[in-house]
């Protein structure tokens, strides 16, 4: 399990001790890894995904054996859960891959408890690098621009992009890359994202605590955390990573 999960199964134990019995929906759990280390740490926890046609989730959330009991999918937007069911909702680097973003945060709203909390993490526009194919300001570009396609091309041929083994050329991997971002993701501004969230949700921007989380996660980083405690530094740190890495939203569904 990848950092960014761990911190997230991290907070979801912490909601729990603080709210014996919570119910806890992972959004977008794909395969499960999160939902399954979650019942084994004793948490009361369910997942949920539309299993879009860019992954293999579904595959692998049938082989876990949870998919259809702990593992549900999503049928035309609609969650197969009742109203103010869960008191904790987390989702992780799904927001970006939604296309209607006003309707997924109505849907999460409906099965959050009043006074129940989302923990979200994704990319806004403005990160630098395309986390998907790893390709700096690859969604900057405007879609199907020859500029765009010559610049992913050069910086395949120079070394840059993850999954290289996907296809037989640099430049097929530069053609077939940009085509899934643009099937499968949409990047919003900030303001955007706030608005959105605004009209459901109380929300803060906590980048501060996931940032200690991933320095203490690795033995060699942790003295670095100390640097957090200088005036001003938790604000410039944040503002650093929101560039390079995703925004950590912690959102309260008003009681």
């Amino acid at each position: 399990m990848d950092v960014t999960n761990r911190f997230m199964l991290d907070f979801a134990k912490r909601f729990a001790c603080a709210r014996p019995g919570a119910k806890i929906l992972e959004f977008g759990c794909g395969a499960g890894a999160v939902v399954i280390a979650g019942r084994a740490a004793g948490l009361d926890i369910v997942g949920a995904d539309v299993f879009y046609s860019g992954s293999n989730a579904r595959a692998e959330a049938e082989r876990s054996g949870l998919l259809g009991s702990a593992i549900l999918e999503i049928q035309d937007g609609k969650l197969p859960f009742p109203d103010s069911y869960f008191d904790l909702i987390t989702n992780n680097q799904v927001m970006e891959h939604v296309e209607d973003l006003d309707a997924v945060l109505c849907e999460l709203n409906r099965v959050l408890k009043p006074g129940g909390t989302v923990l979200s993490i994704f990319p806004s526009r403005d990160v630098f690098r395309e986390g998907h194919i790893g390709i700096p300001f690859a969604h900057w570009f405007k879609k199907d621009s020859r500029a765009r396609f010559l610049y992913t091309w050069a910086l395949r041929s120079l070394g840059a992009g993850t999954w290289k083994e996907q296809a037989p050329t640099r430049r097929q991997w530069a053609a077939d890359k940009l085509k899934w971002i643009d099937t499968y993701t949409y990047y919003r501004s900030r303001k955007e994202i706030f608005a959105a969230f605004g009209r459901y949700f109380q929300t803060e921007l906590r980048e501060p605590d996931y940032i200690r989380y991933r320095l203490r996660d690795r033995r060699s980083l942790a003295p670095l955390e100390r640097l957090l405690d200088l005036p001003g530094a938790p604000g410039a740190a944040a503002a650093l990573f929101r560039k390079l890495a995703f925004l950590v939203l912690v959102s309260r569904k008003p009681a």
